[in-house]
């Protein structure tokens, strides 16, 4: 465990403290701790942080009942940030939200940086529980069933063609095309991606018992 005298307080003797949700990962809130807020923190398990604004120490939840028990604290490389994952009793924010953090500044492209499979289906599922303007994802969901399904069968003859012709640059392209709106197709249904994985593993389990009885 780090020694906390090998943390870099800043001129006021403060150092940043990033409040996460353990369990969603989620930032909560940006507080400040002082050397005397960081040992009640360690000693209670629970966030206690300097209030600049009041000039006093805080411990969150003490008035509100809103109380932040921490599982675990992180310095940065540079010893001068802490990252602190919490189990939240209640809101984070004193406006009473579940996090400070709710004001859009800058929204990137549609698919994230990072590419997964997973992460895709989550911004999916953001596009339609919150439309963007603009988004061609919202476009499909709004068209519905019937333009969803006509542009599967679309990439799926594009697929067709490119894999025909042995190119296998214009095939990824399409396969690509093609995993997408059919990701669509998946969270328009309400399909996810467990219960693909599900009836795929149900098939292994299948074609097993089915070679075994053969073998036999």
């Amino acid at each position: 465990m780090l020694n906390l005298d090998k943390l870099n307080f800043d001129e006021k003797g403060l150092i940043p403290a990033i409040v996460v949700d353990a369990e969603s990962k989620k930032v909560l809130t940006l507080a400040y701790m002082n050397r005397e807020s960081l040992e009640i923190s360690l000693e209670r398990g629970l966030t206690c942080f300097w209030s600049r604004s009041r000039q006093k120490l805080w411990l969150k939840g003490e008035t509100s009942g809103n109380y932040q028990h921490i599982r675990s604290i992180t310095a940065d490389c540079d010893l001068d940030a802490l990252v602190v994952e919490v189990v939240k009793d209640g809101p984070a924010c004193h406006l009473g939200g579940d996090s400070c953090f709710v004001n859009p500044v800058y929204e990137g492209e549609e698919t994230p940086e990072g590419f997964s499979y997973a992460g895709l289906y989550r911004l999916l599922q953001g596009r339609k529980a919150d439309p963007k303007a603009g988004s061609y994802t919202n476009y499909l969901f709004e068209k519905g069933t019937d333009k969803i399904l006509k542009k599967v069968g679309e990439e799926s003859t594009e697929v067709i063609i490119a894999a025909k012709a042995g190119d296998v640059r214009e095939t990824t392209y399409e396969l690509a095309d093609l995993a997408y709106h059919a990701m669509v197709l998946m969270v328009h249904m309400g399909i996810s991606l467990e219960d693909l994985e599900a009836e795929l593993a149900s098939r292994h389990v299948i074609d097993k018992k089915v070679k075994q009885e053969k073998m036999v």
